[in-house]
């Protein structure tokens, strides 16, 4: 684990921070959106946010994969469920995300069978081994994860898996971006840019955000010094007067990204017209569908679904915590009525979901206490 500990090296996690109090224009205030839940993790988890100077603020995105899902979806997957002989199969982080009719654990306890798993590859196999049921994969995420997706489709194609299906929910990252940048509520500077989802896609894709929008991104690891790191890279472009986009995280992202995964995504799926988003409402050209070769892969094609829209609980501000525009302590239920145990909205469910690492790290950091007892 040295090189973990590498990353968490405290003496230079120390002279980062001066390094960027120093970089930081006097009576300048900057405000930088990490994509990725996972950077939101390591910022609560690790208490990073306590050793920024008060000029920076960070602003949480829609990078949490469970916490976009509206909840006309998740209805739409219990209605799979409910189906006959049908077993539906889910991560087990989207078991608790509450739908219109409850989650997928409400459903489960009157009757339904799902199941959870830990790719789509042990959904194949569920398939595999009940031939008289079919099994429907719950499928999620952000190009992180559709690879994967694809590849088990093709596993299925070429061994004759003919009871595997998959009910695709998968999600792109640019168009979200875009979407923030087009938001009329919102004020950036720049972004600490995903790391999962670069190594598949690379940092190509995000160069209209410096040369159409002014915003500079560096794209990050997910260690406490990758997060500094990326955060003094981004100071010190303004700095220098330059709007790039940048790779801290080379050791893991290509430039270009992954030819393979991206070449077995383009074969089996295409991109859809339009997505609703949590929070962010309905996005062009946004998410994932399987290709019409693949239609016999296809639960909506196969069953069918409601596609009733679900407006979210009058109570929940997971949209604004999504959109960046609030923090989660400023949602009206955090903490009382919404909580990882009774979760009202998405954010609170998932461990990269802002108001669940929130509540998990943050609710006692030094900046919660003071935000929290500001008059």
């Amino acid at each position: 684990m040295r090189y973990v500990d590498e990353y968490r090296d405290g003496d230079k996690a120390r002279a980062l921070a001066t390094a960027i109090a120093a970089s930081c224009e006097p009576g300048r205030r900057y405000s930088f959106m990490e994509i990725c839940g996972g950077h939101t993790h390591t910022i609560y988890k690790h208490g990073l946010e306590d050793h920024l100077p008060e000029a920076i603020t960070l602003v949480h995105g829609p990078g949490c994969p469970v916490c976009v899902i509206p909840m006309g979806r998740v209805d739409d997957a219990i209605a799979l469920a409910e189906q006959p002989d049908v077993i539906l199969t889910s991560f087990g982080d989207m078991l608790r995300v509450p739908g219109g009719r409850g989650s997928f654990l409400d459903s489960k306890a009157a009757g339904a069978d799902i199941r959870m798993v830990y790719s789509p590859l042990d959904a194949l196999k569920v398939a595999r081994n009940n031939p008289e049921k079919r099994v429907v994969f719950m499928a999620i995420g952000f190009e992180t994860t559709t690879p994967s997706t694809a590849m088990t489709i093709l596993r299925a194609e070429a061994e004759g898996i003919e009871n595997f299906s998959v009910f695709c929910n998968h999600v792109r990252v640019v168009p979200a971006i875009t979407a923030i940048l087009d938001s009329p509520d919102l004020r950036l500077d720049g972004f600490v840019g995903p790391g999962h989802v670069s190594t598949v896609i690379g940092c190509e894709p995000y160069e209209f955000i410096a040369r159409d929008h002014g915003m500079p991104l560096v794209c990050s690891g997910f260690e406490p010094l990758d997060i500094l790191s990326s955060i003094h890279g981004l100071l010190q472009q303004f700095a220098d007067g330059r709007c790039e986009v940048e790779n801290e995280y080379a050791r893991v992202v290509p430039w270009a990204g992954n030819p393979k995964a991206l070449a077995v995504i383009d074969e089996v799926m295409e991109v859809r017209e339009t997505f609703e988003w949590r929070g962010l409402g309905w996005i062009p050209d946004s998410a994932m569908r399987l290709r019409p070769e693949y239609a016999r892969f296809d639960a909506e094609q196969i069953f069918g679904v409601p596609g009733v829209r679900v407006a979210d609980p009058p109570a929940c501000q997971c949209g604004e915590v999504l959109r960046g525009a609030i923090k989660p302590w400023e949602c009206k239920v955090f903490g009382t009525a919404c909580t990882p145990e009774t979760p009202i909205g998405t954010c609170m469910v998932s461990s990269e979901g802002a108001c669940a690492a929130y509540y998990n790290f943050g609710r006692f950091s030094r900046s919660r206490v003071k935000e929290a007892t500001a008059p």
